[in-house]
């Protein structure tokens, strides 16, 4: 098949090659941009000040923080499988994974980590899907955020891609988030392009990526078991 991944650019490599054994051939077209914040170092020392427990949102507030704090000593409570196994590769040893969005991480955290056991800090994007601070706020805990990078949406696709696209030359595009879902919806439908849709699927990594990727007319949308990259790829098999 010829597929079309849409994730940043360092999420990207990996599964290129791994579909590309499989058989595929792979195109990649990055909806997000990752931009590390390199100046937060100072600030989110001091915010891990009582600090237990660390919350990650996605692989890529795991690689920022990493990359900008030393310590490994934390218990970790990662939103899904692919932010787990990030944190288990940057040296973190007491991982747990949740299902998939943040409300399934809160109410991880709130059956695991006692009030009492410790502050937890949730290392951040500019952009969140969901106030997971706030939810945890309102049960009692003490959360810090830390914004360590951003996380900056294209403004067009390739011309390669998006003339591909137009020809109706994809048997199917990867989504692993709504919000690059929702980028891709946005520029196919500026573009013009959005009929190239329709002899493509969209695989998609949960319900709530799905929704943001049928706005396009698809010929088929289908969902991962479970918010995982193997999931994902299973559903090609």
């Amino acid at each position: 098949m010829q597929l079309l991944l849409t994730r940043p650019e360092a999420e990207s490599q990996s599964l290129r090659d791994r579909l590309q054994a499989m058989g595929h051939v792979v195109d990649a077209a990055p909806m997000l941009a990752i931009r590390q914040k390199h100046d937060a170092g100072d600030g989110l020392r001091a915010a891990l000040d009582g600090v237990t427990a660390l919350l990650f949102t996605s692989a890529n507030g795991v690689r920022a923080f990493a990359d900008a704090e030393p310590q490994r000593d934390f218990i970790v409570y990662a939103v899904g499988p692919a932010s787990a196994l990030a944190a288990k590769a940057a040296g973190f040893t007491r991982v747990e994974a949740a299902g998939g969005d943040v409300d399934l991480l809160a109410q991880m955290v709130r059956a695991r980590h006692s009030r009492a056991a410790g502050a937890l800090l949730h290392a951040a994007g500019s952009a969140r899907a969901g106030d997971l601070q706030a939810m945890l706020q309102q049960d009692g805990y003490d959360v810090r955020r830390a914004v360590l990078y951003d996380a900056e949406t294209a403004i067009q696709l390739p011309p390669a891609v998006a003339a591909r696209f137009a020809a109706k030359g994809y048997d199917g595009v990867l989504f692993f988030s709504p919000r690059t879902a929702a980028t891709f919806v946005n520029l196919a439908q500026a573009a013009g392009i959005a009929g190239g849709a329709a002899v493509a699927t969209a695989w998609c990594l949960s319900d709530n990526v799905a929704r943001e990727a049928s706005v396009l007319p698809w010929r088929d949308v289908k969902v991962a078991q479970s918010p995982g990259e193997a999931d994902l790829v299973a559903l090609l098999q």
